[in-house]
């Protein structure tokens, strides 16, 4: 007997399972059974799930009877034309839209010619096998399939417009494509998307070429004056946001310019920038940790009238600032207020990203790449009829990924430019012989190649060089946001070693690998300095060996066991240190024996 469940929930069971899906299909198909219901039987868990639920993802599949779709070439065609609705379609149960579950039990057909007898559904197109962020790549069949998930991965991280009333937002972080361009090659399913009115990269004329070693390693090179006319320029927006809160005993956080004898006061010339009401001015630049919204918040509790009576500022600065590495022009500021009145103030940066040594770009192929160098334009190679490359890239980078749809979008690109028109790059439609024979008739190469001439030498290159179009990602990884160094700075209270992370000026932590590379490269003495960041000189007793009291009011140290004064200071790791603090609290006694000197 098989379990039978309804929503996930323990419905009874039933001798034959096949039959009663294939009866509960058959209702719905005869519109007996409403048309949300989805049935699957499980044979490796010898059960039966109906799911009528909200939540479920389902998509529409052509019913295949007897080895015929039921949709023909006519009512597509009718449904192309208007002459023909989707709900007619419907609900002929011509289409039936599937759940996860049911098309496991499902056979479906990519195509109309592959339908057998066996089939049960076919797609409605073929490029529908793909998801939304794949459907939008180029030539996918002509690719490896992990190339398809990284390209599918970098097109969602790609800066482009994704909102086009961006400027009456305030989201807490933004990067805006300042110049995007529709793509020459693409797909049928761009338009469906919204791709078209929001074009997230550019059309760049490539060559694929090694350039003195700069492009190794998936490095790529840029020209400096494609850079200058806009080539992947953005502007990243950043807001700050300052609340202002009410506490018990009628005080409250207060807007102002903060006055010397407030509590962490900072400097004058660090609240230059702001009006008389407190607050920074539109277009002003500021620098990383500049004060945008002056704001004093109460220190103590005492109630305004002790307050009055006692004659106390009683105030700590608490402004809002840029935290570090968002230096940049202010946009624009919002004054309101939240549900609760306490007035909320956000102020908009903006800062303008130009590519630089280190930006991250990508194809929608999945070859991804950082800026290598920025080259000037008269040092870029160029062709005879003096067209010069935007962007360089490593012909290393194909053979062993085999993206020959990279390959074949350089050449459609090409050709799409040459011929004023848009090339479709769809899944299982393109046309490469197409391609190649309308590169022909515009006088190229079928394959792409032209003759390049050196532009630092001025000799012509020995091998044909492909030079032609394709679609560039600009991805929001820029190097000026992860860019990290130090020397000396801030360290943790209570390890006092020093803080993780960038945005917090930490260290960069040296492990056991780089500490072995230390001493493969001959140069271990580093080591001394390096893991002495919390080096700490502690007191200890010379007989019981605890950590001695240190009296600074007697001005004595001396044994909290034996109460002598024979100590001895011990240099260790303030880690260590706590270790045995640590070990003190679970009633451990941790005896430090010094040398005998």
């Amino acid at each position: 007997m098989s379990e039978v469940y309804v929503n996930g929930c323990f419905a009874g069971v039933h001798d034959k399972p096949k039959e009663l899906v294939k009866s509960l299909i058959d209702k719905r198909r005869k519109s007996q059974l409403p048309d949300t219901l989805n049935v699957a039987y499980h044979e490796d868990k010898d059960e039966v799930q109906i799911n009528l639920d909200s939540g479920r993802v389902r998509r529409p599949l052509v019913v295949i009877e007897d080895g015929k779709p039921l949709l023909t070439d006519e009512m597509a065609e009718k449904l192309k034309s208007d002459e023909m609705s989707w709900d007619n379609v419907l609900k002929k149960n011509i289409v039936e839209y599937l759940d996860a579950e049911e098309e496991e039990n499902a056979y479906v057909a990519v195509s109309r010619e592959e339908v057998t007898s066996e089939h049960t559904h076919m797609e409605l197109d073929p490029s529908l096998i793909l998801g939304v962020a794949a459907s939008i790549l180029v030539f996918p069949e002509k690719n490896r399939g992990d190339r398809l998930n990284y390209g599918s991965r970098m097109a969602v991280q790609s800066i482009g417009i994704p909102l086009q009333n961006f400027l009456l937002r305030d989201d807490t972080t933004y990067n805006v494509l300042v110049y995007p361009q529709v793509p020459i090659v693409k797909t049928d399913s761009m338009d469906a998307v919204g791709l078209e009115s929001h074009p997230s990269g550019h059309n760049l004329v490539i060559a694929v070429s090694t350039f003195y070693g700069y492009n190794v390693e998936d490095a790529l090179i840029l020209n400096k004056a494609s850079l200058e006319r806009g080539l992947g320029r953005s502007i990243a927006y950043r807001s700050f946001v300052s609340e202002f809160r009410r506490y018990w005993g009628g005080q409250e956080d207060v807007l102002c310019i903060p006055e010397p004898s407030v509590k962490g006061y900072r400097s004058e010339e660090d609240y230059n920038m702001l009006d008389e009401d407190g607050v920074i001015e539109v277009e002003a630049n500021v620098e990383d940790h500049g004060v945008l919204v002056g704001k004093i918040s109460p220190l103590r509790f005492l109630g305004v009238s002790k307050e009055i009576k006692l004659g106390l500022q009683n105030f700590r600065d608490n402004s809002l600032t840029v935290s570090s590495g968002n230096a940049g022009i202010i946009e624009k500021i919002i004054l309101t207020s939240d549900a609760e009145g306490n007035k909320i103030t956000s102020v908009v940066v903006r800062d303008t990203k130009v590519p630089e040594v280190g930006d991250k770009m990508a194809t929608r192929h999945g070859q991804k790449g950082v800026v290598g160098l920025v080259v000037p334009e008269e040092d870029m190679p160029f062709t005879a009829d003096g067209i010069v490359p935007d962007l360089i890239v490593n012909p290393h980078a194909m053979p062993s990924r085999m993206t020959v749809g990279q390959l074949l979008e350089i050449v459609a690109g090409k050709v799409g430019a040459l011929a004023a028109k848009r090339v479709n790059g769809s899944v299982f439609k393109g046309d490469e012989e197409k391609i190649r024979t309308a590169l022909k008739y515009f006088g190229f190469r079928d394959d792409g190649k032209e003759t390049l001439y050196n532009g630092i030498t001025g000799e012509k290159m020995q091998v044909q060089i492909l030079t032609g179009i394709t679609y560039y990602y600009r991805l929001y990884h820029l190097v000026s946001k992860k860019i990290h160094a130090r020397s000396k700075g801030p360290v943790a209270l209570m390890t006092k070693q020093p803080t993780e992370g960038r945005s917090k000026e930490g260290g960069l932590r040296l492990g056991e690998m780089e500490k072995d590379c230390f001493i493969a490269h001959g140069a271990p003495i580093t080591l001394k300095e390096r893991f002495g960041s919390d080096k700490v000189s502690i007191p200890v007793c010379k007989d019981c060996g605890v950590i001695a009291i240190e009296d600074h009011i007697k001005n004595k140290t001396y044994c909290p066991l034996c109460k002598n004064e024979s100590i001895v200071n011990v240099e260790m790791a303030y880690a260590f240190k706590l270790m045995l603090d640590e070990l003190r609290s679970l009633l451990i006694y941790p005896k430090i024996i010094p040398e005998k000197s």
